[in-house]
């Protein structure tokens, strides 16, 4: 499986394409992992695929974490990306 994310929203979350990532969803508490497809701009789109998309519902809540391997002095400084968009859209607000 992987998941499908709108490029807007992979932007502002510094998450690149084929990058590993995290799934965890707040509904039924599934974790899992998978890879990045980058989606339709604008469309607002969060969208599991294949085996990974029996494990989330539409509308379900889902936090997508994404790590990263760094040395420890830029560790002590680096502030994670944190984005949280309308949650009926999926879009980011203005």
């Amino acid at each position: 499986g992987s998941i499908t994310i709108d490029p807007v929203l992979m932007e502002a979350a510094n998450i690149i394409e084929g990058e590993k990532v995290q799934i965890v969803n707040l509904n039924n508490g599934e974790r899992l992992e998978t890879y990045v497809i980058t989606g339709v701009r604008d469309s607002g789109a969060v969208c599991l695929n294949g085996p990974a998309a029996r494990k989330v519902q539409v509308n379900d809540i889902v936090i997508v974490i994404a790590y990263a391997v760094m040395d420890f002095e830029e560790a002590k400084t680096f502030r994670p990306f944190i984005v949280f968009p309308e949650e009926k859209t999926n879009r980011l607000k203005p």
